[in-house]
């Protein structure tokens, strides 16, 4: 699977109707509906905000809606050129401004979808590296040894807490988890080890 690393958009015009596609990059659907509804309030369109999103490390959570468009004609051919993109973590909106003339339900298929495709053609993506959460409890003898390899094992801190002893919560590849646990058992020797969050 794919994601976005960064929001991308298109615009289109079919017979003096505007259709403006975004793909902005969600954590969640419901990061995706809130996207969604902050587009309804500031757009003046008078109407249609059409979305599909993908969510999850196989693009197995996914919705999509036609906002009043007639059924089908807009947010699943939305959702099907998003779902074939292979790009997940991912919502994609089309505002249309109404021209004045009619489409009719084929036009708007094949509007929606074109709309969709633009907004994804030269989308930049990175293939999706599955992550782990750690938290690891180290005494402080070991804590500046442990801290200089984070590097080698692509692992981000998120929080440091020093009490008794230093807490630590990052997220590294879940690739590289096994052999980042038995890096700290080895400095450590055995004194401390992640837990997975």
């Amino acid at each position: 699977m794919l994601i976005l690393r960064r929001g991308t958009s298109a615009e289109l015009t079919v017979r003096k109707s505007r259709f403006l596609a975004e793909a902005t990059p969600v954590a969640s659907p419901e990061a995706a509906r809130e996207l969604w509804h902050e587009r309804k309030r500031s757009y003046t369109n008078g109407g249609h905000i059409v979305f599909a999103f993908v969510c999850g490390p196989r693009g197995e959570v996914m919705g999509c809606s036609d906002d009043g468009e007639p059924s089908g004609t807009a947010g699943r051919p939305v959702l099907e050129v998003l779902k074939g993109s292979g790009i997940t973590n991912a919502i994609l909106t089309v505002a249309r401004w109404y021209g004045g003339i009619k489409l009719g339900t084929g036009g708007l298929v094949r509007a929606y979808t074109e709309s969709a495709q633009l907004a994804l053609a030269d989308a930049p993506t990175a293939e999706l590296v599955p992550m782990t959460e750690f938290t690891l409890a180290l005494p402080y003898v070991h804590y500046e040894n442990v801290r200089r390899r984070f590097p080698e094992f692509a692992a981000e801190l998120m929080t440091e807490e020093f009490a008794a002893a230093v807490t630590l919560t990052g997220v590294l590849p879940s690739a590289n988890y096994a052999a980042f646990a038995a890096m700290i058992r080895d400095l450590t020797g055995g004194a401390a080890a992640p837990r997975e969050a």
